[in-house]
């Protein structure tokens, strides 16, 4: 059975040359649409989680490049100013978010579409609307082989599945990595269920894990961040699958804060911990997780919840928005190309050149 996600989380809109994606700052509360036409109201919104998760975020960008050449086709019509104003607002799309690396990944990816092309600017627009939109729809397709691959490693019928923050359809065009495993898995066997860790500070989980799976009718049982231990020592999680934001070259994976807690607690007892996640998560250009840049979020979303404060005034607060989890944690890393095994440097060298 081929599982369909109710959820559009971003879709180029071409009689209107907008982006328009669901709001994630107002779910569960209201499921609202809002149209981006311009690159700086998409720099916003990728910078607010507006738009959020990896996969997302990339095509959040590429569409911001869109609405960039727009803008710049506007004011000049000469190839190598539009070409070079198309650069510098590459550079400043890709700084909105410095942890995905997904976002990098597509804007170079459009960047690169056009910079040799001879094509005229007007031409060059054309182009950057297209090639987002065919990344678009590549994204969820990508999704399904992930969700495919990874409802094999589902060890039993009825098993539970923890996740961690929302590595969905609103993380990704409209299927999800780690969801893809599930909306994969329960296409197979709909007595698979899911166990969604809160996430604090934003309650990614909370908010949005659970409400996709409401609304696709698939069981979900909501848990705060540090009872996964308590749940896995009774044998009531059979496997953990999660998202990544970036993976090194040795497969150290960032992911949102809280992740590498979940792998250390995992891997005590023996609970299969796994990545799921497209090769365009994959940063071969560093070497290890020690390279991967951790974005420092407002102190608000740790001190306050839903505008109100939740401890006294004036306490310290450190908000890294991600961890890292070593290689050595990760049983696997669920591609778009196969279940990715160790050594990683060796298997996704292999995933790269298939």
């Amino acid at each position: 059975m081929d599982f369909k996600s109710k959820i559009k989380t971003i879709e180029w809109i071409k009689d209107k040359n907008v982006s328009r994606m669901v709001d994630q700052l107002v779910v569960p509360y209201e499921y609202k649409l809002v149209d981006i036409s311009t690159s700086d109201d998409m720099y916003d919104a990728i910078k607010t989680m507006i738009v959020r998760g990896a996969p997302a975020i990339g095509i959040a960008g590429a569409h911001g490049m869109a609405l960039a050449a727009l803008e710049i086709a506007s004011k000049t019509q000469n190839s190598d100013e539009f070409l070079t104003q198309l650069r510098k607002k590459a550079e400043y799309l890709k700084s909105s978010r410095p942890t995905a690396v997904n976002l990098m990944w597509a804007v170079d990816k459009q960047f690169d579409h056009i910079k040799n092309s001879g094509k005229t600017v007007d031409e060059m627009v054309q182009m950057l609307i297209e090639h987002g939109i065919k990344l678009e729809n590549e994204d969820i397709e990508i999704n399904k082989k992930i969700g495919d691959y990874g409802a094999e490693l589902v060890p039993k019928k009825g098993a539970t599945i923890l996740t961690h923050c929302n590595a969905g359809a609103l993380a990704t065009v409209g299927y999800g990595t780690a969801l893809g495993v599930v909306r994969s898995a329960f296409a197979k066997d709909n007595t698979v269920q899911v166990f969604a860790d809160e996430t604090r500070p934003r309650q990614q989980g909370a908010r949005i894990t659970t409400f996709e799976l409401v609304m696709d009718n698939i069981p979900v049982t909501l848990i705060t961040d540090g009872m996964s231990g308590y749940f896995m020592e009774k044998g009531m999680i059979d496997m953990v699958v999660v998202g990544a934001d970036r993976i090194a070259a040795n497969g150290d994976t960032a992911n949102k804060i809280g992740t590498y807690n979940l792998a250390i607690v995992a891997n005590y007892h023996n609970v299969p911990f796994y990545i799921a996640a497209p090769l365009s998560t994959i940063d071969t250009s560093i070497e290890s997780g020690k390279e991967i840049p951790i974005e420092e979020r407002s102190h608000e979303e740790v001190t306050h919840i839903n505008g109100k404060s939740i401890c006294a005034e004036g306490v310290k607060v450190i908000n890294p928005g991600f961890d890292v989890t070593p290689a050595s944690l990760i049983k696997g890393i669920i591609t778009e190309k196969g279940v990715l095994y160790p050594p990683y440097n060796e298997s996704i060298k292999k995933a790269f050149a298939l």
